[in-house]
């Protein structure tokens, strides 16, 4: 399977990264920009993420985003001047159509990952889909999801996993879930700043724990994931979503080369062996 021009398998390991939700455009391009400049630094396979409107978001007076009429530009003038792949999420059926063609990937936001109707229109664009797997599912519910997406015709996509609730405001990443999905065939992404979240937690917004997302990543890596998936924010307290766990972009580097360094060790005991 491919996610935008990557091939996923043992030779590739997409990184997605970028900030929550547009704030600007200035401040879209300019992040997408500077973790560029990292990713050919470090020869990442790098998908560009960012979501023109976060529609799950805790209170209603919480910051939502772009209108998509505005966001399409801001994709297009990205993917151009980084000539690196984006992603967004969709979060309505006519949504997909419209962002076919400024966007390379499209997101499922993990609220909606058994929308059928939202799955299909999103398949039959022909792009590669990533689908935030529920914090409700267990991870062999996600074959379902496989399901509709080959019914609809979509060949290249993936499953991220982004923990499950356990309990009240809290979630716990069972990395079991990523041998068990990838038993199905399902390529796996970690998305190591959402499994860092307090959904909720703040009482009008979600809190988090920023300080285990190196933790949970890492150990997303020894179980085999198939690529990384994290929210950077160059000012991230100050982020107007996810303030509490998107990861600083002056530690982006540093935490990615770790992970890669990590994942080369844990391939070489596997030929090894």
């Amino acid at each position: 399977m491919k996610l935008g021009p990557y091939e996923l398998g043992p030779g590739a390991f997409p990184v997605i990264a970028g900030p929550c939700v547009i704030e600007s455009e200035k401040h879209a391009l300019g992040m997408a920009t500077r973790l560029a400049e990292a990713a050919r630094r470090l020869d990442l396979d790098f998908i560009f993420k960012t979501s023109f409107d976060k529609a799950n978001r805790t209170s209603p007076s919480s910051y939502r985003g772009v209108p998509l009429p505005e966001a399409l530009p801001i994709f297009q003038k990205i993917r151009s001047e980084t000539g690196f792949p984006v992603v967004t999420d969709v979060h309505t059926v006519d949504q997909p159509e419209q962002l076919a063609g400024a966007v390379d990937l499209l997101q499922i936001p993990a609220f909606l990952c058994r929308q059928t109707d939202l799955l299909t229109a999103a398949a039959v664009t022909g792009l590669p889909v990533m689908v935030k797997k529920g914090q409700f599912l267990a991870p062999g519910d996600a074959g379902n999801i496989a399901a509709k997406l080959k019914a609809a015709g979509c060949v290249n996509f993936a499953i991220i996993e982004r923990g499950v609730t356990f309990g009240y405001n809290n979630l716990v990443s069972d990395m079991r879930s990523i041998p068990i999905m990838q038993e199905q065939g399902i390529p796996v992404i970690f998305d190591a700043t959402h499994s860092a979240q307090l959904p909720g937690g703040q009482g009008t917004t979600t809190g988090g724990l920023r300080q285990y997302i190196p933790a949970v990543a890492r150990a997303a890596v020894a179980a085999g994931c198939d690529g990384i998936f994290m929210e950077v924010h160059d000012r991230p307290e100050q982020a107007k979503s996810d303030a509490a766990t998107q990861w600083p972009l002056d530690k982006f580097e540093q935490l990615v080369v770790s992970l890669l360094t990590f994942r080369e060790s844990f391939l070489k005991v596997g030929t090894d062996d």
